[in-house]
């Protein structure tokens, strides 16, 4: 069993009943009800624009070349040109060098001389980058694949502003509505007035319940109501959204550290998961973000957002290789089902594809 942070005794927790009384949006019956009866691992991602397309624009731009550069041979300027390519999708660095590297060795220890066997190895090697697994989280593991859901599962998402956050909490309430599961969303990021109203209207969107308070609140009172409202609805599911502004980490570790305690006076081994929202747009910004929630917070696993919007998206593969954070979802579009299960197999294919 993993905790993230250490409980005191002598901490106070909020009460209901306080003057920030939490306000829950009921959400009206949905027609997503009628699909429940699907299996899970059907209902999660169904219907999502494939990841084919969502990385279209990365292939095109600097994917599609490595092909061509492996059919000149094997040559010094392969691996040189190879570099700058991998480094300008944002593969960064160090996972270049390191891809690179082990590419060429084996390729030199096997005796490789087929330049498309050669580029085979390139793939294996990049999918391999991908398959990590901390094995801290109690939900998904190997990338995507579900294990029997806790009760109820306690996801807690962190990232910063402007990710995408919201929305994906958003599109995996919709997930999780399609497999017929009960679901809470607590708006615990009360800092924007925005994040409270934006989260209630996914909420209602995918026929989900939402706790939420006025802009300002305290977040930990947010998720104690939220607790208590999944324990009286007999919920599944409860994921909270967090504020995404910028602390110093000593700030941005003591205020997840109460909502952390708040959710193990209930639930001693949430939350289940803690998943880091990071936009592929920003390139090897994100990376930085990454290392820094996951040092802050104990990330177990991570979104991908707006993959389709960007075409530098090798930025995964740093995330990997670096920070041994496994990717278990992809945002591939803008609508409520387009979030995929990330598989590397997959996405490196997609890459190479055409």
């Amino acid at each position: 069993m993993v905790r993230l942070f250490r409980r005191k005794k002598d901490d106070e927790e909020p009460a209901a009943g306080d003057e920030d009384a939490g306000l829950i949006a009921e959400a009206p019956e949905s027609p997503a009800a009628e699909v429940a009866a699907r299996a899970p691992e059907e209902a999660l991602g169904d219907d999502a624009a494939p990841v084919s397309e969502a990385v279209d624009r990365t292939r095109r731009t600097w994917f599609s070349r490595i092909g061509g550069m492996f059919r000149r041979g094997l040559t010094d300027e392969l691996w040189d040109e190879l570099e700058e390519t991998l480094v300008a999708a944002d593969t960064g660095v160090a996972t270049t060098m390191k891809v690179i590297e082990d590419v060429r060795e084996k390729v030199k220890r096997e005796g490789i001389k087929d330049p498309e066997q050669a580029l085979g190895v390139l793939k294996e090697d990049l999918i391999a980058t991908l398959e990590v697994d901390t094995g801290r989280g109690h939900i998904w593991h190997s990338n995507g694949h579900k294990e029997t859901l806790p009760k109820p599962a306690v996801i807690l998402v962190v990232g910063v502003n402007g990710t995408g956050k919201t929305t994906s909490i958003g599109k995996l309430a919709h997930s999780y509505k399609l497999q017929g599961k009960k679901l809470v969303l607590a708006a615990a990021d009360t800092f924007r007035a925005a994040a409270i109203h934006q989260l209630k209207e996914w909420g209602q969107r995918a026929g989900v319940d939402v706790v939420a308070h006025k802009q300002g609140a305290d977040p930990g009172a947010v998720v104690f109501d939220a607790m208590t409202a999944a324990e009286q609805r007999d919920a599944d599911v409860v994921i909270i959204d967090t504020a995404g502004r910028l602390h110093t980490k000593a700030n941005l570790m003591e205020e997840l550290r109460k909502v952390n305690r708040i959710i193990q006076r209930k639930y001693p081994e949430a939350p289940h998961e803690v998943l880091l929202v990071l936009d592929a747009t920003t390139g090897q910004n994100a990376m930085h973000q990454a290392k820094y929630f996951t040092e802050a917070v104990g990330v177990t696993g991570v979104v991908l957002a707006k993959l389709d919007g960007t075409a530098k998206g090798g930025v995964i593969f740093s995330v990997c290789d670096q920070l041994e954070v496994p990717v278990r979802f992809v945002g591939t579009g803008e609508r409520p089902q387009d979030l995929a299960p990330f598989e590397p197999r997959e996405f490196v294919e997609a890459l190479f594809s055409g």
